[in-house]
């Protein structure tokens, strides 16, 4: 059975990117446009933009978890909001909320092709935090 658009968004995310940097190439078509809407400002990413952007996280952080709450998809295209979540190497023991995203994504070949993301900085407030509970 083939995967769904969906169910290969969903194991992207679920992936241990950051200690296993060369499962990109599973997941990332080689011409993939990230256009990114960030707290910091707009930045566009191409497969090396985010692979190196990875292997910077990966040496900054113990450990680094999302969190999915919402999971939309039409054909080959899929809407997920998410958070991702982070263990220093500094503080291995504690978890931190990195930054919360939606993102859609559009699939070609069965990968990650074009993406249109927008961010904000982690807000682990409880309100913030129940608003991602997916009922």
């Amino acid at each position: 059975m083939s995967k769904t658009a969906k169910d290969i968004i969903k194991s992207f995310y679920e992936n241990d990117i950051i200690h296993n940097i060369d499962s990109l190439s599973e997941y990332l078509h080689p011409e993939i446009e990230l256009f990114w809407n960030s707290s910091f400002g707009f930045h566009k990413k191409d497969f090396k933009g985010i692979k190196a952007m990875f292997e910077d996280m990966a040496a900054s952080f113990e450990g680094l978890r999302c969190e999915i709450s919402h999971l939309i998809a039409d054909g080959n295209k899929v809407s997920v909001r998410y958070t991702y979540f982070a263990r220093t190497i500094e503080a291995p023991d504690k978890e931190e909320t990195l930054a919360h995203f939606i993102t859609i994504w559009e699939l070609q070949d069965d990968k990650l092709y074009k993406g249109y993301q927008i961010s904000q900085q982690g807000d682990n407030t409880p309100e913030s935090m129940m608003s991602f509970i997916s009922k």
